[in-house]
């Protein structure tokens, strides 16, 4: 049995918040270098304009290759779109924003849209995600569908059934709840349920490696600390180093799964 270990502090919290869809479109500010602004504002990871400052990966696709020009932006709007594709087929694909963070507080607005891809898995339906103290998208593998990371899941209703959202799935990882190390690849959080096309808001605080908290309409629905790389994994023992299994920074990466989506807000703010 893997010891839980033990590190700097890291604090995740989640707000999550549903937004009217006829919501006016709010104009992003023009991307910065937030490495430069430590304490300082929100800066915007995503221009508005196009896919600047973004690395695309997809499962057996070379890195950038941006497969079947699945991410794009339309109207202010960074969109996860599908209409390229006859059939999905394993084609699981990243953006990854081009430099890693450590501590810092993130703030993304999504909504699911239209149908899923034929051929998407039945998981994929409204499934979607942010990744976390991501492993660099250079070092994934070609045929690596996920990297790995520690990833705030994104999920929308599916009828009349409950189905919670800022849920917590660990693709090469492990993480400690009560002084205990889990290794089960998702965790359910205790949020309610956001059915239809409407925006949600969703703010990630990330400080190093320690505690992390889902939060959402202000009530913590999932707790967890010492994000960390899983040494039985293939994928997570290639990467363990001389520092170690903890993780305390990474890169930060937009998901597609074959449930088309889109993003309107990406922005961040480092923490001293």
């Amino acid at each position: 049995m893997k010891i839980p270990l033990t590190g700097a502090l890291v604090v995740l919290a989640i707000a999550v918040s549903a937004v009217a869809p006829g919501c006016a479109k709010r104009e992003a500010p023009a991307p910065g270098s937030a490495a430069t602004s430590p304490g300082g504002g929100w800066v915007s990871l995503f221009n508005g304009r196009n896919l600047e400052g973004w690395i695309p990966k997809f499962a057996g696709r070379p890195l950038g290759e941006n497969y079947r020009n699945t991410f794009r932006v339309e109207n202010g709007v960074l969109r996860v779109s599908y209409d390229g594709y006859d059939k999905f087929d394993g084609e699981f694909g990243h953006l990854f924003y081009k430099e890693p963070f450590g501590r810092y507080a993130l703030r993304i607005e999504y909504r699911f849209v239209g149908a899923q891809t034929p051929g998407g898995p039945s998981w994929g339906f409204r499934n979607s995600g942010v990744m976390i103290h991501s492993q660099s998208p250079e070092s994934m593998g070609l045929a690596q569908s996920f990297p790995v990371s520690i990833e705030v899941q994104f999920l929308g209703g599916d009828g009349p059934e409950e189905r919670p959202t800022a849920n917590l799935c660990t693709p090469g990882t492990n993480v400690v709840m009560a002084g205990e190390l889990v290794t089960r690849h998702c965790t359910n959080s205790t949020s309610p349920t956001f059915r239809g096309d409407g925006w949600v808001t969703v703010e990630v605080e990330v400080d190093g490696s320690g505690t992390i908290r889902h939060v959402v309409g202000g009530r913590t629905v999932l707790e967890y600390e010492k994000p960390q790389l899983d040494p039985a994994d293939a994928d997570g023992a290639r990467l363990v180093g001389a520092g170690g299994l903890l993780l305390d920074r990474g890169y930060i990466a937009l998901q597609a799964e074959s449930h088309p989506l889109e993003f309107r807000r990406v922005e961040i703010k480092l923490v001293r």
